[in-house]
């Protein structure tokens, strides 16, 4: 009976007690840290990788239309801040010339004495004298009147400046603040797609890369797209045709987000670049280039339109023909020759 009796569990006391206790956290602390393998994240192939990329690159494009739109309104806050600023002190300046020939003014009128008119006509030793300088005096006072009244005036003015200057400065705080936010998000998701990329092996690497479908600066495609722009470039205008030339030259030059050229451009800096070379001023964005000319069909499009992609309008490129366009794809990926129907078309534009 007694062989089968559960043994007695040995307690420790001392340094075996505090051995075991330390042994017994190291253990937890080691679970902890380590999950077993059916706590591990399952390997992605690389076609999941580059779907996850991909999504990742487009988010920090959507970004960075955001980081550019914001961009505009924080320049021209700021630039409305800087004129309010100069305003006021031209008027503040103007102030104090007011201010100066007002006490001028009570200067004359403080030395002329207190006494009345009627007292200094009979005591004049010249009455025709003393009314031709009593005229003149009433032109004083009216000169005073009209001074004063300008004074009020400009501190009214620049009291009006001064809440103007303290609207748009809020404005700029609350557009820099929305520039800091969207430029983490684009950082962060860039370095999110690098690190995915790192994972793949340098041959799945260069398969990555080249699935753009486009033509670098490089390529028998792009050395024709350049001497098609030396020559003439088909379009249905000459400033269409200059935004096409312009286009032709970019290709191979980086993508870098909120770049608007000459080394460098994102996809909406791109196109604003093209057109101003043209002569037409575009606004910033994807979002809002879409509305800066006359929308078209997929079927009436020409050489020198807008085309945009994504149900958030968030990519643009420049129609080039044969269904074709030039634009910025994205970080590590150079302008170039695309066709357009390696996204989803979501409209087109003719600005001219």
């Amino acid at each position: 009976m007694a062989a089968h009796r559960k043994p007695k569990q040995r307690l420790y006391t001392g340094p075996a007690a505090r051995t075991a206790a330390t042994l017994a956290l190291t253990g937890a602390a080691t679970a902890a840290v380590l999950p077993g393998p059916a706590h591990a994240d399952p390997q992605r192939t690389p076609a999941q990788v580059k779907a996850e990329v991909d999504r990742l690159y487009h988010d920090a494009e959507v970004a960075t239309e955001r980081y550019n739109g914001a961009k505009e309104k924080a320049d021209a806050a700021e630039d409305a801040l800087d004129d309010l600023r100069d305003e006021a002190a031209r008027r503040t300046e103007r102030l104090n010339t007011a201010r100066d020939d007002l006490g001028s003014f009570a200067a004359a009128q403080y030395r002329a004495g207190g006494l009345s008119t009627s007292v200094q006509l009979a005591l004049s030793s010249d009455p025709d004298q003393y009314l031709e300088r009593a005229s003149y005096a009433d032109r004083i006072g009216d000169r005073q009147a009209a001074a004063l009244g300008r004074v009020r005036r400009q501190i009214a003015q620049i009291a009006t400046l001064r809440s103007q200057a303290k609207d748009e400065l809020a404005a700029l705080t609350a557009r820099r603040a929305e520039l800091k936010k969207h430029r983490a998000t684009i950082t962060a998701k860039l370095a999110d797609a690098r690190r995915l990329l790192d994972r793949l092996t340098p041959p799945e690497r260069t398969a990555y890369e080249n699935t753009d479908h486009g033509s670098a600066t490089g390529t028998p495609a792009a050395r024709a797209g350049r001497s098609t722009a030396r020559g003439a470039v088909r379009a249905p205008n000459a400033r269409a045709a200059e935004a096409v030339a312009f286009a032709y030259g970019a290709l191979g030059k980086p993508y870098v987000w909120g770049a608007t050229g000459p080394s460098s451009f994102d996809c909406s800096g791109l196109t604003q670049a093209a057109w101003r070379a043209a002569g037409v001023s575009l606004p910033r964005t994807t979002y809002t280039q879409i509305n800066a000319g006359r929308r078209v069909s997929r079927s009436e499009l020409a050489p020198g339109d807008l085309v945009f992609f994504y149900s958030g309008i968030s990519h643009v490129g420049l129609y080039i023909g044969n269904g074709q366009m030039i634009h910025a794809p994205r970080t590590g990926s150079p302008v170039r020759i695309a066709p357009i129907d390696q996204m989803p078309f979501a409209g087109a534009a003719r600005v001219a």
